[in-house]
Order: structure tokens, then sequence, then C-alpha cells
């Protein structure tokens, strides 16, 4: 009989685990470094937690009932259309369940669940106290605004939408600008200067103009004004990935892989660009915060999301015109201030994430 112990395999001592997933030291310094920013830590899972709420923004803020009972049967208005029929009315068209009639007729045969808020970000409040804009009630916690919609209701279909643009621009932008930076840092020459006489062109040619063109030939919707935004949004991260590959080209891992016969195309994004990746990652929150304030700059003026969309800037343009309503003042102002000061905060402990200096004095520490 064998009695020889298994020896369990060795453990690597400076192996770190998040989620289950094996991470480097150097990613867990930069971890506990984001996570010594206390301040940009708790921003991070407030914003993402309004974030994951607002993308559920329809179980929340809604006119339409979550389930429906009735007659023995159950009924979801919130995924599919039913007639006013289908619960004992007149009319084949589709119920309203905000007129007292249908209620009626569904609480005399069974029961309705309505979302928190009973309003979507287009339903016209009727029995308003007062005038519209009406201040807050017990039934609409921040008021309504000039056209009796509820401000609640708007401010999270707002922040979806505003969070959404912010985030596709980043994303779009990054892609794009990292590309060209790394095309005119690492292959340098005639390619990087006359990449750089264009950009100079580009960002001088001058933007609202050309919105407002685009704006007289087509009708302004999401995917035309992210279009627009990217088109002039790619040219702030060039400058840095071009930067860091200038630097980084000349560097002795990268002559190791030319020797080794790797191409052009593998030596960028293979080797060069996870080193010039530090400097990007940081500058993405504000670039994100550039992204957020435009669309809201662009709807507060105008010329952003078509008329009767959900949109912070929107708002902001009826606290300034109806300004004896200070809630939505309130609303409008505080909302934007809040969502851009956590992705600042954000982006600072990004920033101390990613800074040598403070990985050097932890581990000293």
């Amino acid at each position: 009989m064998d009695t020889t112990a298994t020896t369990p395999p060795p453990q690597d001592s400076d192996a770190h685990r998040v989620f289950g997933l094996t991470i480097t030291p150097l990613t867990a310094r930069r971890l506990a470094n984001f996570k010594a920013n206390r301040r940009g830590y708790w921003s991070l899972w407030i914003f993402l937690t309004l974030f994951v709420l607002s993308l559920f923004a329809e179980f929340i803020a809604n006119d339409k009932p979550l389930i429906v009972r009735f007659d023995g049967g159950f009924y979801t208005p919130i995924f599919n259309a039913y007639p006013e029929t289908t619960f004992g009315g007149d009319f084949e068209t589709e119920a309203d369940f905000t007129d007292p009639f249908v209620i009626e007729l569904i609480e005399a045969k069974g029961w309705l669940l309505m979302p928190l808020i009973p309003y979507s970000f287009d339903t016209p409040v009727t029995d308003l106290p007062t005038p519209a804009p009406s201040p807050p009630t017990f039934q609409n916690w921040l008021g309504t605004d000039d056209q009796a919609r509820d401000v609640i209701a708007r401010l999270i279909y707002g922040f979806r939408i505003s969070v959404l643009f912010g985030v596709t621009l980043t994303v779009f932008a990054s892609i794009i600008g990292v590309i060209a930076g790394a095309v005119q840092g690492y292959y340098g020459g005639w390619i990087d200067l006359g990449f750089q006489r264009f950009i100079e062109i580009w960002e001088g040619m001058p933007f609202l103009f050309v919105l407002l063109i685009v704006a007289s030939l087509f009708v302004p919707g999401f995917w035309t004004l992210l279009f627009i935004m990217m088109l002039f949004s790619w040219t702030g991260l060039v400058g840095v990935v071009r930067a860091e590959f200038l630097r980084a080209r000349n560097f002795d891992y990268v002559r190791a892989a030319r020797a080794l016969g790797l191409g052009n195309r593998l030596i960028m994004f293979r080797h060069v660009l996870p080193n010039a990746m530090v400097a990007t990652i940081t500058f993405l929150p504000f670039t994100l915060v550039g992204g957020l304030t435009a669309l809201t700059g662009l709807d507060f003026l105008g010329l952003g999301l078509p008329p009767g969309s959900p949109s912070l800037g929107e708002m902001l343009k009826q606290a300034k015109e109806n300004f004896t309503a200070e809630w939505l003042t309130f609303a409008a102002v505080f909302s934007i201030a809040i969502m851009l000061m956590l992705v600042v905060f954000m982006g600072e402990a990004v920033r101390d994430a990613f800074d040598p200096r403070k990985q050097i004095s932890g581990d000293a520490g």
C-alpha cells in the first residue's frame, strides 16, 4: 500500500485573485490604489447603481402596469399592447391605463400593479392641483414641467440617455483616436507630419456651424448626434497616444521584435499599445465628462435630441424659461452637477491608480 502523501501544488505567493480571476501584482497594486481613493471608489459604485437602475427605467417609471390580473388571466402591458376591449372597454385602440374608466373595468374583475412612479417621460399629468408647471406633491415628487410631465420620470430617462450617449461616444472616439495616434507615433516621418496638419485643419472647423447644417438637412437624433460628435471628438486622444508611441518605438523590446521578424501591426497593437494605454485610460473619464456636457449643452441650445425627448439639457432650458418654478432649477442643476461630480471623482481615482509615484510609495510603506 502506497502511503506517500500527496503534496499539493505550490501556490504562487505573488498571485492575486479578484472575482475568481488571477491578476498580476501590478494590477493588484492599481486596484488597491483605486480603492484607497475612497471618494472615487464610492463614486464608482453610486454611479453604477444609478446607471443600472436607469437601464430598468420602464419598470420604475411608466404609465403602464407591470402586471394585470383580469377575469382569471394575467397580462403584461409593459411588454405587450392590449386593446381596450380586452378589459371590457368599447374601443379597439390600445388601452390607456391612466384612464379612470379603464382602471375601474380592471378592478371590477381583478387588479393591476403599477410601477413605483406611474408616469413615463412623456405622460401628461391630468389631475394637477395648479396649472403646469406644478410644484412637488405626494403624487409628483419633484413636480411637473411646463407641459405637465413628471420631472422625476424625465430625470430617470434623461440620465440613461445621457450616460449611454457619453459612454458610446467615448468608446468610438477613443478607438479612432488610439488608432490614429498609434499610426502617427509609430511610423513618424511624413505620415506623422501629414496627420498633424490634417488634425490642425480638422480641429479648426466650426462644430456648431456643421451641426446647424446637418440639422437643416436631417432631424437630429441620437445616432445622428453621436456620429457628428464622434467626428470632432476623436482628436482629443491622438496627442496622448502619439507621444507614447514616439517614446516607445525605439525601446529595446520593439527592436527585438523587429529583429525577430514581427510585422508592424503586431508590434504596434500587441507590444507597444499595452504600454501606452496607461495615459489613455487615465484620460477616458474626462472624455466621458466632455461627452455628457456636450449633449447637455446641445439640448439646452435646442440643437440636440428631438423635441419631447427626455433630456437633462432640455430640463435645464425649462428651468431657465420658468425661473419661478424653483423645483425645475433644483432638479436640473443638481442632477447634472451630481452626475458630472461622480464621473470626475472616478477619473481622479483612475489617475491615482495608474500613478507610478503612488505605487512606489505604497510599496515603500
